[in-house]
């Protein structure tokens, strides 16, 4: 199954040239993450019904994710090659997008721009988790996929804190006016848009790709994908035939992306709620808290970024899967620990934890998948795995409002405990992995 090639060693700066797309993307990915639930809870939406309005999310990377995958791996161009189109136009689309979100007068119309901008963020996204296996020897993927959690820590980081910046230091008003979107979130998404579509250039124009290695076979392929009955025909050989390793894997994302999900969409109103005990999010102590949910993202997004470069060391002495197990401890008991803070000066011990598991998310998995995919069919493979990230969302989106309201009487901070334990038992499972051999040198 894996691509026995070896490939020549890239540099620090081609990885991190490589790399660099993931910064912008990042900066969508997070303002997206931290703001989404604010802006829909300023345009009147209900905290039982966050989770719904959310499913646009995963429902577009269900749909994207593999289909995207499966057209990059039959793409080549002489000048922009396999990934790269696909990093510009979906880059172009969600900076478009980012433009929009802010300015959403109603619920529905920010419901339809989140399907819009997470649609072309996945467009991006996914070519770039594919781009480290064409590109990477397998001695260097651990490398590049670390390179790529840099980036997203770093893009995070600062995407996270743009609300707070603006009001803080440029002094741009925090406060809804009849109802619309504060100032401070708007120029937020405004620069995001602007560092999204910069950020992915600099890869497409310093980055190069090697052409297949056989091209007329690449191309005879690429006439039979053009097929709707073969591309339907493939795609469900490649469902059946998934690697042993990524069925296992499956298992734990699906448990870690619960948590993930409960995550991203509870944090503004649980904190709001259980600590600054306001749930109008039309005042001014709702927007502040949003702005302290702002910070706590920051602190588990930078510490992802500095703990991208352990991993790769950590991973020499034991198997990946137990570097993995590990941080998805780390990350479910801090998330736990939400319920039993009691000071918003503390609010960054617990996210310190939750930032060794996004860096390990974000990392070990693919390391582990990407010498055992085949080469020709890495893009698919990789759109395949993401089915395990969003088909766990799209289970939360249906079912965590109901369980919030009738389980936990509205209190979102007891979800934020459920997905901790969500992501103590994807630890678990991940400990339990039988790794193949090579994953483990």
């Amino acid at each position: 199954m894996q691509n026995s090639i070896q490939k020549p060693r890239l540099t620090f700066w081609q990885l991190w040239n490589m790399s660099f797309g993931f910064f912008g993307i990042q900066f969508g990915f997070a303002l997206q993450n931290a703001n989404t639930s604010r802006i829909f809870s300023t345009l009147g939406a209900s905290p039982d019904d966050l989770p719904l309005f959310w499913l646009a999310a995963p429902v577009t990377g269900l749909l994207v994710q593999p289909v995207i995958g499966y057209l990059s791996d039959h793409t080549w161009h002489p000048r922009w090659g396999r990934r790269r189109p696909f990093f510009f136009f979906g880059a172009l689309l969600a900076s478009i997008a980012m433009f929009l979100m802010p300015n959403a007068s109603a619920v529905w119309m920010a419901v339809l721009v989140l399907w819009m901008m997470d649609a072309a963020i996945n467009v991006s996204m996914e070519p770039f988790r594919a781009f480290v296996g064409d590109k990477l020897d397998s001695s260097q993927q651990t490398a590049g996929y670390a390179m790529q959690t840099f980036f997203i820590g770093c893009g995070a980081v600062i995407a996270s804190l743009l609300p707070e910046f603006f009001t803080e230091v440029m002094h741009v008003s925090n406060v809804p006016v009849n109802g619309g979107i504060p100032d401070s979130v708007r120029f937020a998404f405004y620069t995001g848009g602007a560092i999204y579509f910069s950020a992915v250039m600099w890869t497409v124009l310093t980055s190069q790709e090697a052409p297949p290695a056989d091209m007329q076979a690449f191309e005879r392929n690429r006439q039979q994908a053009g097929s709707v009955s073969h591309a339907v025909k493939e795609i469900v050989a490649g469902l059946l035939s998934m690697p042993k390793l990524m069925r296992q894997l499956a298992v734990v994302q699906f448990f870690t992306w619960i948590a993930l999900f409960a995550m991203w969409i509870y944090t503004t109103t649980a904190i709001a709620d259980h600590l600054f005990h306001v749930t109008d999010a039309g005042s001014q102590s709702f927007q502040d808290a949003a702005n302290r949910v702002g910070n706590m993202f920051a602190v588990y997004n930078g510490v992802s970024a500095i703990a991208a470069f352990l991993l790769p060391l950590l991973a020499r002495f034991m198997a990946k899967r137990l570097v993995h197990a590990l941080c998805l401890a780390a990350g479910g008991l801090g998330l736990m620990t939400l319920y039993v803070i009691g000071s918003a000066d503390l609010l960054w011990v617990p996210m310190v934890a939750v930032g060794l598991a996004w860096a390990s998310i974000l990392t070990m998995p693919y390391a582990m998948l990407a010498s055992v995919l085949p080469a020709d069919r890495m893009g698919y493979y990789m759109g395949v795995f993401n089915f395990f990230i969003v088909i766990p969302q799209i289970l939360s989106g249906l079912l965590l409002g109901w369980v919030t309201k009738h389980w936990f009487a509205g209190q979102t901070i007891k979800t934020l405990v459920l997905g901790g334990a969500c992501m103590l038992i994807a630890g678990l499972i991940s400990a339990m992995i039988s790794e193949p051999e090579q994953q483990k040198a």
